[in-house]
């Protein structure tokens, strides 16, 4: 019986609701191995993974057990509850709807990785919106500025 092979590389963005700075730092390293318990538990392999306050990035060897669209959805629903059940913040969490999600080839992944986990130093020279318009940019995605992630800054 022959076996399904796969090569898929995924980075996801996604925000959270009203781009208020909810995650707290210190919590910070719970939710990524709550989220990375997330990813495993969809058979996808987490490479690298960082909570900003106001956003998250997830990069992942994907596989296509499950649909994309699925996949983050459940990912959001289940840390937005895990989040909600910590109590961390005096106001109901929750992500904004929509994500990003940015496919890279096996030869980009220390870049991906390197990235990701360097989001604190990252984002003391850049927002979050120049952040995310430079990815759409970069991967060819055309958009409308009003049907993106609501942006405050």
């Amino acid at each position: 019986m022959a076996n399904t092979f796969s090569q898929i590389y995924l980075q996801f963005v996604f925000a959270v609701k009203n781009r208020q700075s909810l995650i707290p730092k210190e919590h910070k390293e719970e939710l990524h191995k709550y989220v990375t318990g997330l990813v495993q538990n969809r058979k996808a392999k987490m490479l690298a993974v960082h909570c900003m306050p106001d956003h998250t990035h997830l990069f992942v060897g994907f596989k296509p057990v499950i649909s994309i669209s699925d996949f983050v959805k459940e990912i959001k629903v289940e840390s937005n509850e895990f989040i909600n059940s910590k109590k961390w913040t005096n106001q109901k969490f929750s992500w904004q709807e929509g994500y990003g999600v940015f496919s890279d080839s096996h030869s980009h992944i220390n870049l991906v990785i390197k990235y990701v986990i360097g989001q604190e130093e990252h984002h003391s020279k850049r927002t979050f919106r120049s952040e995310y318009q430079e990815f759409l940019r970069k991967f060819e995605i055309q958009y409308e500025e009003n049907f993106s992630f609501d942006f405050f800054d």
